[in-house]
This record gives structure tokens, sequence and C-alpha cells, in this order.
């Protein structure tokens, strides 16, 4: 049998680290998600869709439903996304 490594889950088509995947669990328990945290149980395939904006930390919410998301709030002509989680994946894993 193989020895398995524990340092890399691998997610979809990518993989993550052990320090990705206790900081994600540590975001994940701080907050309440109405989704239940879809971005993560699809393994990042079903992200919401965002443009990062010049301002750093700043993602502007591209999804129809961003006026009824709690993580959204109005930024100019759109809505921009406060999802902790969604700003980590977007910032650490790029996606």
């Amino acid at each position: 049998m193989a020895q398995q490594d524990c340092t890399n889950f691998r997610v979809a088509l990518m993989e993550i680290t052990r320090k990705q995947k206790e900081e994600i669990e540590e975001i994940i328990s701080g907050v309440y998600c109405e989704k239940d945290f879809e971005c993560y149980r699809s393994r990042f395939e079903n992200v919401g869709k965002i443009r990062d904006v010049e301002t750093k930390g700043l993602l502007k919410c591209l999804e129809e439903r961003a006026p009824e998301c709690h993580f959204s709030t109005c930024l100019g002509d759109g809505f921009s996304c406060l999802c902790p989680l969604r700003m980590y994946i977007a910032t650490e894993l790029h996606k």
C-alpha cells in the first residue's frame, strides 16, 4: 500500500496544504453561511463569481443573487463581496 502524503489535500484539480485547510476550517468555524459553504463543500468548483478591484481586499461580486447574500454590500454600480472565505479563496488560492 502506498504511503499517503498528509501535508497536501487534493481539492478538485488543485492541492491545498494542511495549513491552508486549517485556515479555511478556522474561517468556517467563525462565520455563518446561508449557502452552507457550498464553495468549500464543492471543492472550490462552485465559488461565487467575483472580480478583483484595484483596492486591496475588495472583491466585486458578479453573482445575480448578490442582493440576497448577507455578505454583499452595495458598491457604486454593483455589489462588493465581504465573505471572509471567498476573500481567502481569491487571495490565497487564486480562484
